[in-house]
This record gives C-alpha cells, structure tokens and sequence, in this order.
C-alpha cells in the first residue's frame, strides 16, 4: 500500500484493534518534570551515512491542517517529561548537503499513548478531535534544522515509542513520510522514563515493531541524551532525494 501522496497539500491513543495495527504496519516502497533515573547518550546512525530515510506509513493520526500550526512548540499543556527534538534534513541528491527551506511535519502520541484530533471511537477511547497538541510544523534553517519542544512519547499496544515526520520542499511537494524510533536497553531515555504510569510490561520493542523490525542498521533510530530530571534531547539526521 503506498500512500507516501497521502499529505501532498500544505493544508494538508491507547490503541489495540487489528484494523489500526495493520494501519500503522510498514509501507512498501522502491528504492512538567519529575525527578527520577538518567538515560544515556544511545541511538542509530541517524542516517549519517547519506542513507535516504525509509519511507513509512503516515499512520492512522495524521495531522489534518499542518500548514495550521507552524510553530516550535507543540506541548499544549500535555504533562510529561520534556523533550526537545532537533532534526537535520539533508539532500541525498546533493552528497548530503545540508537542505535549508523545507517544510518538517512532526506529530506524535501523549504520554498515555494518545493522539490529538481524533478519538471517541474503537482505534482511540478518549475524544481528543477538537485539540491540536505534540503537532506542529518547522522550516529548516541554513543549517537544515528544526527544533522542536516536545514531551517524551508515551506508547500503545502493538507499536514502539515514535515520532512521525513528513518533509515537504519549500514549493510545498512531499520529499518524504517516515518514522523516527528510540534507542532501547539499560540506561536509556525509554528506560528511564519507563512507560510513565503504566510501564514496559507489553510494550513491543522495535525488533517487533511492525515498522521499525527491518531496520537492522539502526538508521532509523534517533541520539536520546538527558534524563528524567533534566529533560531529554533527541537528535536525527533524516536523508531525502530532492
């Protein structure tokens, strides 16, 4: 299933059923703090290598008006353990130069696995369908970079903890819809923060993602530094062809 158009225009939960896991499953595609334990500085290759980021499915929740929400911040009041999320788009096409001018969509899950705009139904219990919170969009700077401040994902039955991303060129054509997963084990962030209330128990790690389980390079996996008490940090590198 390739949908990879799905978000073409500008204007352009606690989750369990199959029809949504299979929704969230990989595409196809040719070529406030609390006090508590640290996480390590542990992650992938973030496409360092001029690797072009795989392309993934959108998901389920993605964000219905992006061009709405420009802006760096996209907490909205959300509780949870701060995170901020700084993302370099770079140009395979151009030896990896640096790619200033694009438009970077991020959306992602609350701390109780959650998504703003949609729910009251049987993919996501709570309604959330008239807020807008963890979404927001960026332009890259000279650098090729977005920061965004955020709260740590949390997660939900059937997929790792994750953030979306859909890349757009300045002109407004989609380069790219992927995912950014976490580094998992001892001493890091997703340890540390340990599901908030509900823990790991079920959690299903990215070997078992249904979109991440084939990246056997990592690059997929982003750099988490900081901890519980200071926040977190995620860096990625994310490789397009323009």
């Amino acid at each position: 299933m390739e949908r990879k158009h799905f978000l073409k225009s500008l204007l352009v939960g606690v989750i369990s059923t199959p029809a949504l896991l299979s929704a969230c499953g990989k595409e196809s595609e040719e070529a406030t703090p609390a006090t508590g334990s640290t996480g390590t500085g542990t992650g992938g290759t973030g496409s360092g290598t001029c690797t072009v980021a795989p392309t993934e499915t959108v998901g389920p929740f993605p964000t219905k008006a992006p061009a709405s929400y420009v802006r760096s911040n996209i907490v909205d009041g959300k509780m949870g353990h701060p995170l901020t999320a700084k993302i370099t788009i770079k140009n395979s096409s151009n030896n990896c130069a640096v790619l200033s001018g694009a438009l970077v969509d991020i959306w992602h899950c609350d701390a109780e696995g959650s998504y703003s705009e949609y729910g009251g139904n049987g993919m996501q219990a709570t309604n959330y369908q008239a807020v807008h919170f963890l979404r927001g969009r960026q332009i890259t700077d000279a650098n090729g970079l977005v920061t965004f401040t955020t709260i740590f994902p949390g997660w939900y039955n059937g997929r790792a903890t994750h953030i979306h991303v859909h890349i757009y060129s300045a002109s407004g054509t989609s380069l790219k819809v992927t995912q950014i997963a976490f580094p998992e084990g001892a001493g890091t962030a997703l340890a540390a923060v340990n599901g908030y209330g509900k823990g790991l128990s079920g959690y299903t790690y990215n070997k078992s993602d249904s979109v991440f389980s084939d990246d056997t390079t990592g690059v997929e996996i982003a750099t988490v530094t900081g901890s519980t008490s200071a926040g977190f940090e995620l860096t990625m590198t994310l490789n397009v062809a323009v």
